[in-house]
């Protein structure tokens, strides 16, 4: 049995429109729960535009041949990013 891979893209139901774009994805790691890291944009529902690329991280069980998400986080900006990466960078001495 095929399972399908995750993924983070939106569309409206009632129109018919993107609300969220995955531009990239990355698996972290495999296995029954899966972690998987998206970069992706959401649209403005004011301007219609597409804003800032942002990260979602999400956590995957792998039951019954099928991905259900369990977690979720969002790094939403670059100040916040470079934040989390300075501190990953402290605390494992890279």
């Amino acid at each position: 049995m095929e399972t399908e891979e995750p993924t983070v893209e939106m569309v409206d139901t009632e129109t018919g429109e993107q609300v969220i774009k995955e531009l990239d994805k990355a698996v972290l790691t495999k296995g029954a729960w899966q972690t998987m890291m998206f970069l992706c944009q959401e649209k403005n529902a004011k301007t219609g535009e597409f804003g800032e690329p942002k990260v979602y991280l999400r956590r995957y069980q792998k039951a019954g041949g099928a991905f259900k998400a369990r977690s979720k986080f969002n790094i939403s900006g670059k100040a916040q990013a470079e934040a989390i990466i300075e501190n990953l960078k402290k605390w494992y001495n890279i």
